[in-house]
């Protein structure tokens, strides 16, 4: 583990930020009120993303510090499969390496009977989640969301689903003439459990303008979410961020993020989704050259745990995205999730990603024991299922 990422132990604010070296004032302060439970303030996470040096070893170790405070020396994994089940979409962004045109040699579709098929054997490796998305086809029939379901719970009715992002929500519900409140009810009443907050990149109009115009807009997507939390129906929160966005941009997703939390309470983690380039338009028009640095994954992590603190407790490492060794960091910089075994992994995969598709529940405990930490696997909400033994214990 690098040597940066060392923690004293000492109590109080600001002996332990005197151990961490010399600071300027006003990041001395930013990191104090943290310390203190305050969550950052705009301007205070925008000032934490020009961290560098000891300033940026005090944010890590000031994040580890909080989580440490909010979930415990723990780190948590859910036993899942991903079940993305078809690629052919009509929205094109170009930050996506995934989708076909239903001309496409490549594109594909799974039918009720491949998904039940998925699920039994998801749940025959101890999966509690399939976690359901996929591409948006023009021949479609809306009501094949809620046949998913049906499926799903026909061959596994214990089985948690986790699924449809709100675009497809709105696509649905366009689909079937239901509305979104609806159709989301309908879900609900079929079996949906809890949905991934994805569709949304970053929430600034100008970037969604060049990665993915035709996405649903932020004021479109926040209704969304906040109609499933209405309904009882949880969901995450992502970012996407290492592409063409700025930390302006960051901090004001956010604040959008916060602003719905604070009426819901309805998100039950937050995922910092690193940019896969290689296979993407965005990389052969050269409007980037690489996605996100390590620097940056570390940043937007812990900066994350001390914006939400005291609104979302739990911040993901998704693994998938930045790989295990990267994710082991940050579990010391402010995450306390690991993410998902995944089983199947086409979205990153199609984008260029190199990691695996399925990590085992093995290999989750022992990445996390190496960190001295407590690996618990948990339900999709968070709920412990079976606390394992520190390293030594």
């Amino acid at each position: 583990m690098p040597h940066t990422l060392l923690k004293p132990k000492l109590n109080g604010s600001n002996a332990f930020l005197e151990a961490l070296g010399p600071l300027t004032r006003s990041l001395e302060k930013i990191l104090e009120n943290a310390l203190e439970g305050r969550p950052l303030g705009d301007d205070e996470a925008l000032e934490l993303f020009h961290a560098t040096g000891p300033g940026l070893n005090a944010l890590a170790c000031v994040a580890d510090r909080v989580k440490r405070r909010r979930v415990g020396d723990t780190a948590t994994f859910v036993i899942n499969r991903n079940i993305n089940f078809t690629n052919d979409c009509v929205v094109g962004c170009k930050f996506c390496g995934f989708f076909r045109s239903a001309q496409d040699e490549d594109v594909y579709h799974y039918t009720l009977e491949d998904i039940q098929q998925k699920t039994l054997e998801a749940k025959a490796l101890g999966a509690t989640e399939v976690c359901i998305q996929g591409g948006l086809p023009k021949s479609f029939d809306g009501f094949f969301y809620r046949d998913i379901l049906r499926a799903v719970k026909q061959s596994a009715p214990e089985m948690h689903i986790h699924a449809f992002s709100p675009m497809e929500v709105l696509y649905g519900s366009q689909l079937t003439g239901m509305g979104f409140k609806g159709f989301l009810q309908m879900l609900k009443d079929e079996g949906l459990g809890s949905m991934p907050g994805t569709a949304a990149e970053v929430f600034d109009e100008s970037v969604r303008a060049l990665i993915s115009k035709n996405k649903l807009p932020l004021e479109l997507w926040a209704e969304i979410v906040k109609t499933a939390h209405r309904l009882g129906i949880p969901t995450t929160s992502t970012i996407m961020y290492g592409h063409i966005e700025s930390p302006q941009d960051i901090v004001a997703h956010m604040r959008a993020i916060k602003d719905i939390q604070k009426e819901t309470g309805g998100i039950t983690e937050f995922v910092p989704l690193g940019f896969i380039y290689p296979n993407t338009k965005l990389h052969a028009e050269g409007k980037v050259k690489s996605g996100p640095s390590g620097l940056l994954d570390l940043k937007v992590h812990a900066i994350a745990r001390l914006y939400f603190q005291g609104m979302i407790d739990h911040i993901q490492a998704s693994w998938v995205k930045i790989g295990p060794k990267l994710a082991q960091v940050l579990l010391l910089a402010g995450a306390d999730d690991f993410g998902g075994t995944l089983m199947e992994e086409h979205i990153a995969k199609a984008a260029g990603g190199t990691e695996r598709e399925y990590l085992q529940p093995d290999t989750f405990v022992a990445l996390i024991r190496e960190l001295g930490l407590t690996p618990i696997q948990r339900s999709t909400i968070y709920k412990p299922i079976k606390v394992y033994q520190k390293a030594g214990a």
